[in-house]
C-alpha cells in the first residue's frame, strides 16, 4: 500500500473527479466488472462469517457430522469463489489502471506539444516534469490500489455494521461507540500527521534542490572554498527535514497501534457482554461466534477506508495539476497556407508533385502556388514579451532570397527576438512580417517551420546515435546525406575518430562530447534539411576561428541561393554578410555592408574596433 505523503487537497474536487471519470468512461465496462467482483469478494467474506451461526447451532451442537461436512464444503466453495473474485478484480484493475494512465500520459504529452513558448517561459522545467512523474505516479498508485480498496472497505464496513445489527442491536451499540472513538482517533492523528507530512515534503524539496545545485556547481564551490558554508547550510536544512519527518511519522505511527488497541478492548468487552447474554439465554452460541468474528474485523475496514480517502484525495490533487495543464490554451494557429513539393514544367511554371525535388511552393487556400524563395520582410514590427515593455520598436527590414543578413548589437538589443518572430514562437503586437509576400500569420505554423532551419547557441542533442541526431533535421535523410552534412559542418573527422563512429550513442544532451563538437552536430543537423531560410544564432560561439572558417565555406556551398540570418558577437563572422543591421534598444540604428558601416565610423565601427563592448 502506498504511503500518504501530504499532498495538498484538490481545490476543485468535483471538477477534477469529473475529468478523471471522463477517462474511466473509456473502460466503464471493465470498471463495472471490477466493482462486481469486489462485491462478490466482500459478500463471500461477510456471508461466510454469518454462516458460522447455523453451522454451530444446527450441526456442531446437535452432532450432525454429515450436515457439518456438507455445510463446510459449501462454505469452502463460497470462499474459493471469493478468492477467485479477489484475484480477478486485482488483475483486472491493474490492467485497467495502466490503460487509463497510458491515455492520460498520451493526452498530456500531446497537449504539451501544442502549448506556446510563453507558457514554458513562465514555468520551470522541474514543475512541468513533476506533472509527468510525481502527479501521474500518484494517480496511477491510487488507481492500482486505492480504488478497489476504497470500494471494498466501504462495503465491508457497512456490511459488517449491518450484520452486527441483524445479530443483536443491543450488543451493536458497544461496537458503534468504539467505532466512533476509532474514527475520532484516526481523524485526530490524520490531521496532525498530514500537516507534518506537508512540511516534510516542502523540506525534502528544499534539500533536494540544494543538493542538485551543489552537485552541478562543484567547480564553483571548490574554487571559492565554500565547502564549509555549504555543509552548514545542508545540515540546517537536514535538521528541519528531520524534525518534520519525526513529527509526521510519530503521529502516523500512532494510528495503527491505537486502532489495534481499541479493537482489542472492543472485542474483549463485546465477548464478555455477549457471553453474559448467552448464559442468560438472550443470545445463542452460534450468533455469539458470528458476532465476535464481525467485531474482530470491524476495525480493519474503518482504518482502510480512512487511509484510502487520503490516497484518493492525494491522487485527485495530482490529477488536478495534470488537468490544469491540459486546460491551458494551445498555440493559436489560424494559418491556411501550406507548403507543397513542386517541380518546374518546361514552360517555367510549377506544379505539385508527390516526390522530393528540392523545390517547394506555398499553396494558398484557392490552390494558387507561390514559389518558396526565402524573401523575408519586416514592416514596422512592434513586439514586447510584456505588453507594456516593447523590445522591438517599429522594426523594418528586408532579406532577399539568397541574401545573408547579420544582426549585431549589445545584449538585449532585440537580435534573438527578431529570429523568434520569424519562427512565430511569439506573436507580434503590431506591424507585419511577410514571407515571399505572404503574411506569416496566414501560413500554418508547421509548414512555416518546415521551411526554416535554426542553429542556436544552447545546443540540444537527444538520446540516440550521432546519425539519428543529424537525421533529426530531415527524418528521411539517407546515410549519404547525413555524412555529407557532417562533412559540410566539419564534424565528419571527429565523428569517424569515435569508437562507434556515426553509431556512437549520445546521452545527457551529448555530455560525452565537447561543447564545440555538440555545436558542429547541430550545424550538421541544420545542413541536412537544406531549408530555404537558415538561422544561425551564435551558432559558432564555441568553435575555434579555423574551424569556423571551414564551416562558413561549407555553409556557403550548401546554402547557395538561400536566405541566411546570422547573430554573432564575434564581428569577424559577419564581415562577409551582404547586409549588417546594428540594433540598439529595439531599433535599427545602422545598416549596410561591412565596408560601408566601418566608413561611417558609427556604432558598428566602435564595436568593430573595440571602442564599445556589445555586452
Amino acid at each position: 500500500m502506498p504511503r500518504y505523503v501530504g499532498y495538498k487537497r484538490p481545490k476543485n474536487t468535483k471538477k477534477t473527479l469529473k475529468s478523471l471519470l471522463h477517462y474511466f468512461g473509456y473502460y466503464k465496462w471493465m470498471l463495472a466488472l471490477v466493482a462486481l467482483l469486489v462485491l462478490i469478494s466482500t459478500s463471500a467474506n461477510l456471508l461466510g462469517t454469518y454462516l458460522l451461526k447455523p453451522v454451530i447451532n444446527q450441526y456442531i451442537l446437535p452432532g450432525d457430522i454429515g450436515g457439518l461436512i456438507a455445510a463446510l464444503f459449501g462454505m469452502g466453495v463460497m470462499y474459493l469463489c471469493g478468492a477467485a473474485a479477489t484475484f480477478g478484480y486485482n488483475q483486472l484493475m491493474v490492467k485497467t489502471a495502466q490503460k487509463v494512465i497510458k491515455k492520460i500520459r498520451e493526452d498530456l504529452f500531446a497537449h504539451v506539444q501544442k502549448l506556446p513558448l510563453p507558457y514554458f517561459d513562465a514555468h520551470t522545467h522541474g514543475d512541468l516534469m513533476s506533472r509527468f512523474t510525481n502527479d501521474v505516479d500518484t494517480v496511477q498508485e491510487a488507481l492500482n490500489n486505492s480504488f478497489t480498496l476504497l470500494i471494498q472497505s466501504f462495503l465491508m464496513l457497512s456490511g459488517t455494521i449491518t450484520m452486527l445489527l441483524v445479530l443483536s442491536v443491543r450488543l451493536s451499540l458497544i461496537v458503534i461507540v468504539f467505532l466512533m472513538v476509532m474514527f475520532a482517533s484516526i481523524k485526530f492523528n490524520g490531521k496532525r500527521s498530514r500537516r507534518y507530512f506537508q512540511r516534510q515534503q516542502a523540506e525534502l524539496a528544499r534539500i533536494n534542490g540544494f543538493v542538485e545545485e551543489m552537485v552541478a556547481g562543484q567547480k564553483v564551490e571548490k574554487v571559492f572554498n565554500h565547502e564549509k558554508a555549504d555543509l552548514e547550510e545542508f545540515c540546517r536544512r537536514n535538521e528541519n527535514l528531520r524534525k518534520a519527518s519525526t513529527g509526521a511519522l510519530s503521529y502516523s505511527g500512532m494510528m495503527i497501534p491505537t486502532i489495534v488497541c481499541l479493537s482489542y478492548v472492543n472485542y474483549a468487552v463485546s465477548a464478555c457482554v455477549g457471553g453474559l447474554f448467552t448464559l442468560a439465554g438472550l443470545f445463542d452460541l452460534g450468533s455469539l461466534a458470528s458476532y465476535l468474528v464481525y467485531v474482530r474485523q470491524s476495525a480493519q475496514p474503518l482504518n482502510q477506508f480512512t487511509q484510502q480517502v487520503n490516497f484518493i484525495l492525494a491522487a485527485l490533487s495530482g490529477a488536478e495539476r495534470i488537468f490544469e495543464m491540459m486546460e491551458e490554451e494551445p498555440e493559436v494557429d489560424e494559418g491556411d497556407v501550406t507548403i507543397s513539393r513542386v517541380r518546374k514544367r518546361e514552360d517555367g511554371s510549377i506544379q505539385e508533385c508527390p516526390e522530393y525535388t528540392g523545390q517547394f511552393a506555398w499553396k494558398k487556400p484557392d490552390g494558387t502556388l507561390v514559389p518558396l524563395q526565402g524573401q523575408v520582410q519586416f514592416e514596422d514590427v512592434v513586439f514586447g514579451y510584456v505588453p507594456e515593455k516593447p523590445v522591438l520598436n517599429r522594426i523594418s527590414l528586408e532579406a532577399e532570397p539568397g541574401q545573408k543578413l547579420a544582426f549585431v548589437g549589445s545584449t538585449g538589443a532585440g537580435k534573438t527576438t527578431i529570429i523568434n518572430l520569424i519562427n512565430r514562437f511569439y506573436e507580434i503586437s503590431g506591424g507585419r512580417i511577410t514571407y515571399d509576400g505572404i503574411d506569416i500569420r496566414d501560413i500554418r505554423k508547421r509548414d512555416l517551420r518546415l521551411s526554416l532551419s535554426m542553429v542556436i547557441q544552447d545546443t540540444h542533442l537527444f538520446t540516440g546515435t550521432i546519425a539519428e541526431n543529424i537525421r533529426y533535421g530531415k527524418l528521411d535523410a539517407t546515410e549519404e546525406e547525413i555524412r555529407r552534412a557532417a562533412k559540410i559542418a566539419n564534424a565528419d573527422s571527429f565523428i569517424r575518430r569515435l569508437p562507434q563512429g556515426y553509431d556512437t550513442m549520445l546521452y545527457g544532451d551529448g555530455s560525452n562530447l565537447s561543447q564545440g563538437q555538440r555545436q558542429l552536430l547541430a550545424i550538421a543537423r541544420a545542413a541536412v534539411s537544406r531549408p530555404p531560410v537558415l538561422i544561425l544564432d551564435e551558432a559558432t560561439s564555441s568553435i575555434d576561428t579555423r574551424t569556423e572558417r571551414l564551416i562558413e565555406k561549407g555553409m556557403d556551398a550548401i546554402m547557395e541561393g538561400c536566405t541566411v540570418f546570422v547573430i554573432a558577437h564575434r564581428l569577424s563572422t559577419v564581415r562577409n554578410s551582404e547586409k549588417i543591421l546594428v540594433l540598439e534598444k529595439g531599433v535599427v540604428i545602422e545598416q549596410g555592408n561591412h565596408e560601408e558601416l566601418v566608413s561611417k565610423k558609427g556604432r558598428y565601427y566602435q564595436l568593430y574596433t573595440g571602442q564599445f563592448e556589445m555586452e
